[in-house]
């Protein structure tokens, strides 16, 4: 007689409730008091914040930090608490000194296979001599990307340029020094290995389990595939498997598996979400397979146009627009674009937190709020 299989049935979560469990986790429903974190205990808790510019990691935390001063997460690069390095989805983050030294490991087969595509012209270079010779130029002095590459070339004259530079990077835990990153400052990239910078040794590489919890704790309850576009690594489930006995799991609308951790709060759908400003490539609006619990599906390309991604906003939670800054020493202008017509309280919420942003992230003498037209949806 055939078994019968029995699918297991577990608790649904909607889209609201994934939205403010995800918004209290990432200090997006109420910023952190002063009390209770750092700037540098942000960046520890969110597993690092996405920086392909400079200024988004500051936008990022005073869109979750109360009282947020930019100098702090300055002073904390500056004392090499925290640096900018490629991780995630071979992009640059701004992570604290020890998930630098953690993290890189563990996200190395990625950089493997996007060195994999760089293999025409890296004909006959043999990769670790290359890795050595790499590691002892930058130590010798931080080197630009240029400057890496023309050193290279000496020594493999017949390789593309360019692979050379992005071997060094996918083989090396390459850092960008300061000022590079700095508030108020300016610095073109220049890259030393972690090592050097950090003074210590990279820590073996580990396994992804307690990752794993992390990235459920700041963007949880999620799935497999959801911490797989976040890492950028591949063949996970293995990991969630071996923790399934000390997690919680639920489903979404779709009937997809979502772990989380059980100490993890998971508000109230109904729970008042503020507006908040966030900058471009926030780690809220990337670190999902499935975006919909913030992005609803008329506004997911409405971020970017082309290769520029837009500072955005939400209103209840939600994408609902994208906002500019023009600032000079004068006058400081924050112009809100809304994807969708906006209700009177709205505005008033908007301006309220727009007057706040002002104050914290310019030293211009005069603000101005200013609402454009209602955006087409792409």
């Amino acid at each position: 007689m055939a078994t019968k299989t029995v699918k297991t049935t577990y608790p649904r979560l909607g889209t609201r409730a994934l939205n403010r469990a995800t918004l209290e986790r990432q200090m997006l429903l109420r910023r952190a008091p002063r009390s209770a974190t750092t700037a540098e205990g942000a960046v520890r808790h969110l597993v690092g914040l996405q920086a392909q510019n400079v200024k988004p990691p500051y936008y990022a935390l005073a869109a979750r930090l109360e009282g947020f001063d930019p100098g702090e997460l300055s002073a904390a690069m500056a004392d090499r608490r925290v640096a900018r390095m490629v991780t995630m989805r071979s992009t640059i983050h701004t992570h604290t000194a020890d998930d630098c030294m953690a993290l890189r490991p563990l996200v190395q087969a990625a950089r493997d296979r996007e060195l994999g595509q760089f293999r025409k012209g890296l004909a006959g270079v043999d990769l670790g001599r290359l890795a050595a010779v790499a590691r002892d130029l930058v130590e010798e002095e931080p080197r630009t990307m240029k400057e890496l590459r023309e050193a290279l070339l000496v020594h493999w004259p017949d390789a593309d340029p360019f692979a050379l530079s992005v071997a060094a990077r996918c083989t090396l835990p390459l850092v960008q020094v300061t000022p590079r990153g700095l508030w108020g400052s300016s610095g073109q990239v220049a890259l030393t290995t972690a090592e050097h910078w950090f003074g210590r040794e990279t820590e073996p590489v580990p396994a992804p389990d307690d990752t794993v919890l992390r990235y459920l704790a700041a963007f949880g309850p999620a799935s497999v595939k959801d911490f797989q576009t976040w890492s950028g690594l591949t063949r996970t489930r293995e990991a969630f498997e071996r923790l399934r006995p000390d997690l919680l799991v639920f489903q979404d609308g779709q009937g997809t598996e979502l772990f989380d951790v059980p100490e993890a709060p998971r508000p109230d759908q109904d729970t008042p979400a503020p507006p908040r400003f966030l900058p471009e490539f926030d780690n809220l609006l990337l670190s999902h397979a499935d975006r919909s619990r913030v992005v609803p599906a008329e506004h997911r390309t409405r971020t970017w146009k082309g290769n520029q991604a837009y500072r955005t906003f939400l209103v209840d939670g939600f994408l609902a627009g994208i906002w500019r800054l023009e600032e000079t020493k004068d006058i400081a202008t924050l112009t809100v674009q809304p994807f969708a017509p906006l209700t009177r309280e709205q505005r008033a919420e908007l301006t309220e937190e727009a007057a706040g942003l002002l104050t914290t992230m310019t030293s211009a003498r005069t603000h101005d709020v200013r609402f454009g037209a209602v955006a087409e949806t792409g």
